[in-house]
C-alpha cells in the first residue's frame, strides 16, 4: 500500500515546463503503431462498432485498403503526448484543430513531429503545430494545438495535500 502512494505521490510531484520555460521552436517527436489489441480496446470501452475499423470487406467497399484507426486514437496520441512530454504533466489542452489527411491502417508505424510556433505569455498559452506521417513518409494528419502550460506551484504545499489525501484514504 505504501509503495503505490509513494508513486503516486512522485507521479503528483512530475510537472511539465511552465510558459516562462518554453521557447518557440521547442520540439519533440513521437512514434506510435497502434496495434490490433489496443484498437479493440478502445472499440470496446467507447461502443464504437463501426466496421470501417475492424472488417477488412466493409472497408475495401468504402475504398480504402484495409480496416482503418479511428481518427479520434490518433488524437489521443497527440494529447497524451502533450500531457506526458510537451510541455508535459499539469499542461490543459484548450483548443485543437486538426486536419486527417489520409487513412492511418492497424498496425501502422506513424511518427507525430510536435513544435512550439508560439507562446503568448498574455494569455498564458502557447500553440503547438503538430505533423503525422507514415511509414511511407506521407502526411496523414495536421494540427494546431493551443495549450495552458502548467504553472509553478509550491512543492511543499503539494505534498502536504497529498499526505492529507492519504490519511483520509486509509
Amino acid at each position: 500500500e505504501s509503495r503505490r502512494v509513494s508513486c503516486m505521490q512522485d507521479d503528483a510531484l512530475r510537472r511539465g515546463k511552465s510558459i516562462d520555460e518554453i521557447k518557440e521552436g521547442d520540439s519533440l517527436t513521437v512514434t506510435e503503431c497502434i496495434s490490433e489489441r489496443e484498437l479493440l480496446i478502445y472499440l470496446g470501452l467507447t461502443n464504437d462498432s463501426n466496421p470501417l475499423y475492424v472488417q477488412t470487406a466493409f472497408a475495401q467497399s468504402m475504398g480504402y485498403k484495409a480496416p482503418v484507426v479511428p481518427p479520434v486514437m490518433l488524437s489521443g496520441i497527440l494529447t497524451s503526448s502533450i500531457s506526458k512530454l510537451l510541455p508535459g504533466p499539469g499542461s490543459e489542452i484548450v483548443n485543437v484543430a486538426t486536419n486527417f489527411i489520409e487513412p492511418v491502417y492497424h498496425e501502422e508505424t506513424i511518427t507525430f513531429t510536435f513544435e512550439v510556433i508560439k507562446v503568448d505569455l498574455m494569455k498564458e498559452v502557447i500553440m503547438i503545430s503538430v505533423e503525422g506521417t507514415n511509414e511511407n513518409g506521407n502526411r496523414i494528419l495536421d494540427s494546431v494545438i493551443m495549450v495552458r502550460p502548467p504553472r509553478r506551484f509550491n512543492h511543499q504545499q503539494l505534498e502536504n495535500n497529498l499526505e492529507k489525501e492519504v490519511e483520509k484514504n486509509e
